[in-house]
């Protein structure tokens, strides 16, 4: 898999991207996640050069997100593509559902039972960590997997962590859905991101015209290009900005 040339980052991209992972290092805890004045700096500048085409896409709430990057001007979407929060103030999310709370408790017990387990509570989904813990990620997935089809819920295995979160939508659907705004249609969607969550953004990407850019190790991809590590995806988004 190439890395992706300097000219795919032309005046005619939409830019997706993912935030842990892709433009942030992965943290202990998604609270240790700190950002920094150059990457607020290099994506103001995107967001100039591509007339605000640049979207974030992550598994994050939406809210959370918009208060870690504090750039008001920047759309984000949230909770693996089910909270929209457009720049020009319109909203949009999934119901939350009823089910998360059962789900909620059966994990907080499973996690108070092993020590170094950390529970993520979103507005649409619950996500178990088990970084600080990995000799659990097998009774992490099976209570998962348990809660999602009893309740309904979708699974969604990431890096180190599990969620259970509400059905329906994903990051792919994410993109496909603004693609079809009229300041993007006709253009070209590149989308970044590190984890299997990203994987139905690639998808989208790649059938919409685009292309899906992977971050990290080598690996089976729906991506076409792929970049090493934060630092390459920071460098690369610089040379685009500047050109």
């Amino acid at each position: 898999m190439p890395p992706p040339p300097a000219s795919l980052l032309d005046g005619n991209a939409s830019l997706f991207l993912d935030f842990d992972g892709t433009l942030v290092a992965i943290a202990e805890t998604p609270e240790a996640v700190m950002v920094d004045a150059r990457l607020r700096d290099l994506l103001a500048s995107l967001h100039a050069r591509l007339n605000g085409r640049v979207v974030l896409i992550s598994g994050r709430p939406a809210e959370q997100l918009a208060q870690l990057l504090d750039l008001p001007a920047l759309d984000i979407v949230g909770s693996h593509g089910m909270e929209f929060r457009h720049a020009d103030g319109r909203r949009a999310s999934a119901d939350r559902p009823a089910a998360l709370g059962a789900a909620f408790e059966r994990i907080r017990r499973h996690a108070e039972r092993h020590p170094g387990l950390r529970i993520e509570e979103k507005p649409l989904g619950v996500a178990l960590h088990y970084r600080q813990a990995p000799e659990e990620a097998g009774s992490c997935e099976t209570l998962a997997r348990e809660l999602a089809a009893e309740h309904g819920l979708h699974f969604q295995p990431g890096k180190m962590m599990v969620e259970v979160r509400a059905a329906g939508g994903d990051k792919g659907a994410a993109i496909r859905a603004l693609m079809a705004e009229p300041r993007m249609v006709s253009t070209r969607p590149l989308f970044m991101g590190d984890d299997l969550t990203d994987e139905p953004g690639f998808i989208a990407a790649g059938e919409l015209g685009g292309a899906g850019i992977l971050i990290g190790s080598p690996r089976p991809s729906a991506a076409r290009y792929r970049l090493d590590d934060v630092a390459a995806v920071r460098d690369w988004l610089a040379a685009g900005s500047a050109a």
